[in-house]
């Protein structure tokens, strides 16, 4: 029963997962129009990779989210602390990385936009999974 229960909880994660992902591209692919920091010509270089890094940092997400998913339909209610405490410090590795990707590339972004762009800018929120 226990197992069984265990089980029933990663069909419905693997679900919601799978729910969450085109809903994350279509969120990313659409965040240019929602934001709309008036993006110059001569910003448009900066702008680019760090939409590339929002979008990089998306598919690393989603890839991690399968992987885990993936790992957990294996082991099930297998799965010991320690495994599952590994797959949460890789997550939470995965999130670093990608965070740190996004502001190596909002940095040079930031640095040439204008005051009122970093107004509408610093509104944003952004996360591993990019913008929220």
């Amino acid at each position: 029963m226990k197992g069984e229960d265990t089980m029933k909880g990663c069909d419905m994660m693997g679900g919601d997962m799978t729910r969450m992902m085109p809903m994350m591209h279509e969120k990313l692919s659409h965040a240019g129009e929602r934001v709309d920091l008036k993006i110059t010509e001569a910003q448009m270089p900066a702008w680019k990779k760090f939409a590339d890094a929002l979008l990089a940092a998306a598919k690393s997400m989603e890839e991690s989210m399968e992987g885990m998913h993936k790992e957990m339909m294996q082991s099930g209610a297998a799965a010991s602390l320690p495994e599952k405490l590994e797959r949460h410090a890789k997550m939470a590795a995965g999130h670093l990385a990608s965070l740190q990707a996004i502001k190596a590339a909002l940095d040079p972004l930031y640095a040439c936009l204008s005051d009122e762009q970093k107004k509408i800018a610093d509104g944003l929120r952004i996360g591993p999974m990019g913008l929220m």
